[in-house]
């Protein structure tokens, strides 16, 4: 039996790998167990990194073939796709081996396998080959992710009915692409496509997009991505698809039965492809964690308390697998606060203060409560908005949809959420972010000096706004 170790962490996602760096840095042994061929969970492997290399590489391509001419370039853009998709593959492995690299610097045992837990104090480690060792720790702490959501009636083949992950590493583009979900994920990867040249639907079951974001940012953002081509069947559901011999694509294609929401009739929809992307559930299977006598709350979450810690002492778990947003950065957050609990120091996340970012175009990001939210917790409160029609960045770069929306504390002024849609929202989120982490108020945004000419001068704008004050709207 290896170890014993102070502390293995299994997965070595954000959250994971995080977590085994930081408590390394305060002196712990510590050793990580992953599944993987190479470290970085469904983050760097197969979600965020990759996402984001696609979608930054499909707005150039899309920018090229219609907004270079009016700056005075000429150009003719040719998509090769498999050129974009080893683009893609070659940021992933420059990350993963990024975090490898960072593991062993800190001195971190690594083991690759499935991880089971054997008790409080012994994990077990199954290779691909299926050998088996036991190892010996003081600590456990879960990290092991989330899957994708499943939906009955379309069983993912990544062919043609495709997870997220199969929609990264489709070999052409679909003529017709339906994207079952109006969230972060499918919003995400059907832009990806219709850049490209698909014509892409999404089929929400709601009456609205993005369901956990600011009503105002989520019928702008809709509006805009209608507008780029992208359309919308909100308040259906998919009830299955059935092969069809008729693709768009010169293949096989499929026919799709959509329904309203609360019921009535079958409508068809011809597609090349559907993308499933009605969110994902925590990765709990296989680590013996129900065996351990650890327990889940309702939603087969593993149920920790304010410490990350489960009912079994020595088991902590945190990410995905835990309540709250399935984010990377917040499983990160997580990490560095059990690691530094469980070397003796004071770990804390405050949750208020988690971004949440749409990587559109343009962007969508936000912060603390939306509209709705103060309004059902009967919060009074006061609004500022300021539109980047406003903003003489904004107008010279051309990216000049959207606007940034400050809620402030009606009495005392404490900024409460902020909301924005437009070009670098996700970087323009950090300094909202920042000041409500330091319990700011509106008047302290508006009065700290910003540089000019920049897009985050409408963030100052905005707050200014509040009171009404805002000068060039």
């Amino acid at each position: 039996m290896a170890g014993p170790y102070d502390l293995i962490v299994i997965g070595t996602g954000p959250g994971g790998y995080v977590c085994a760096i930081r408590a390394a840095q305060l002196g712990l042994n510590v050793a990580v167990i992953e599944k993987r061929d190479a470290h970085g969970g469904t983050c760097l492997n197969v979600g965020c990194i990759p996402s984001k290399a696609l979608l930054h590489a499909s707005e150039l391509y899309e920018e090229a073939g219609h907004g270079f001419a009016k700056m005075g370039i000429k150009v003719a853009p040719e998509l090769d796709l498999a050129a974009m998709l080893a683009f893609k593959d070659e940021g992933v492995t420059g990350n993963t081996q990024g975090v490898a690299y960072l593991l062993k610097k800190n001195k971190i045992d690594s083991y690759r396998g499935i991880g089971k837990v054997l008790g409080a104090a012994k994990v077990l480690v199954t290779a691909a080959d299926g050998t088996e060792q036991e190892l010996a720790t003081k600590s456990i702490v879960i990290a092991t992710g989330s899957d994708v959501a499943q939906l009955p009636g379309l069983e993912i083949n990544e062919k043609t009915i495709i997870s997220s992950t199969g929609a990264l590493e489709l070999p052409s583009v679909p003529k017709k692409m339906i994207v079952v979900g109006a969230g972060v994920i499918g919003l995400e990867l059907g832009s990806v496509w219709r850049r490209l040249g698909s014509e892409v639907t999404v089929v929400e079951f709601l009456d609205r997009i993005l369901p956990e974001m600011d009503g105002d940012i989520a019928k702008t953002a809709k509006r805009i991505l209608t507008k780029q081509g992208m359309a919308f069947k909100l308040g259906h559901k998919v009830t299955g698809a059935e092969p069809s011999s008729g693709g768009d694509s010169g293949a096989s294609g499929l026919s799709v039965s959509i329904e309203p929401a609360q019921g009535g009739e079958t409508q068809t929809l011809d597609a090349d492809v559907v993308l499933v992307a009605i969110g994902r559930t925590p990765y709990t299977d296989g680590l013996g964690l129900a065996e351990a006598g650890v327990a889940f709350d309702e939603r087969r979450r593993v149920a920790v308390d304010a410490h990350y810690k489960t009912n079994i002492d020595g088991i902590y778990a945190i990410g995905d697998v835990i309540a709250g947003p399935m984010l990377a950065h917040k499983a990160e957050d997580e990490g560095v606060a059990v690691a530094e609990i469980l070397a003796g120091q004071a770990g804390h996340v405050n949750y208020n203060v988690i971004p949440g970012v749409v990587y559109t175009f343009p962007e969508i990001a936000s912060v603390g409560r939306t509209e709705e939210e103060l309004k059902q917790a009967g919060i009074a409160f006061a609004a500022g908005k300021f539109p980047f029609t406003a903003n003489g960045r904004a107008k010279v770069n051309g990216t000049t949809d959207g606007f940034i929306k400050v809620l402030a504390d009606a009495k005392t002024d404490r900024i409460l959420g902020v909301h924005m849609i437009g070009a670098n929202a996700s970087e323009m989120i950090a300094e909202a972010a920042v000041i409500m982490e330091f319990g700011g108020s509106a008047e302290d945004l508006a009065r700290t000096c910003h540089a000019h000419p920049t897009l985050t001068e409408a963030v100052k704008e905005a707050a200014m706004a509040v009171e009404g004050r805002a000068i060039h709207m």
